[in-house]
């Protein structure tokens, strides 16, 4: 038998007859020995069986270890991944909303600024009514006033000589301009 070959079991052990010789060993001390000899190997061999399960269960648990770490560095990459994605998204959304919002602000001041020169113009042209409605209305006046002392210089001399009691109204001037409204000579002054 070869070395690499052989193999010792407990049962080889207990079967194992030695010959007998006449100065031979002590025949119960060595069935004692090959007892606890075989004994022995028998333990050695069920702790080995059990040592060779327990790695088995350690090298699946480990396997299994494995795979969750492997598992759970994926998708650790993965959320790493997502959250660049995701904070490149906003990154994206924000300064999209923020362009929305200061085109949109562009466009509420242009057309507050179109607004303004509109209201600007409308107020020009109010401010030019105004003085040409003033304008034509002291013309207005003038002319009324004139008309009025025209006639009252007229009628005075008509009055006068048929009355000979009535003053003309024009020969008191202040008397005039005192029975004239405050509102007429508002205008009349501007």
């Amino acid at each position: 038998m070869s070395d690499d070959v052989f193999r010792l079991t407990p049962l080889d052990i207990r079967k194992t007859e030695f010959q007998k010789t006449v100065r031979g060993y002590d025949r119960l001390a060595v069935e004692d020995f090959r007892g606890r000899v075989a004994d022995e190997l028998e333990r050695l061999v069920r702790e080995k069986l059990q040592m060779e399960e327990r790695l088995r269960v350690v090298e699946e648990q480990l396997a299994e270890y494995k795979t969750r770490d492997k598992a759970m560095n994926d998708a650790l990459v993965a959320a790493q991944h997502m959250r660049a994605e995701t904070r490149e998204q906003a990154e994206r959304e924000a300064q999209m909303i923020v362009r929305e919002a200061e085109a949109d602000a562009e466009r509420r001041l242009e057309r507050a600024r179109r607004e303004l020169e509109r209201l600007d113009a409308s107020g020009q042209e109010l401010a030019r009514r105004h003085n040409a409605y003033l304008a034509s209305l002291r013309a207005l006046v003038d002319r009324q006033k004139a008309e009025l002392e025209a006639l009252a210089a007229s009628e005075a001399l008509t009055f006068g000589k048929v009355a000979g009691t009535i003053s003309p109204a024009a020969a008191d001037p202040a008397r005039d301009r005192k029975s004239s409204p405050k509102w007429i000579k508002s205008i009349v002054e501007e």
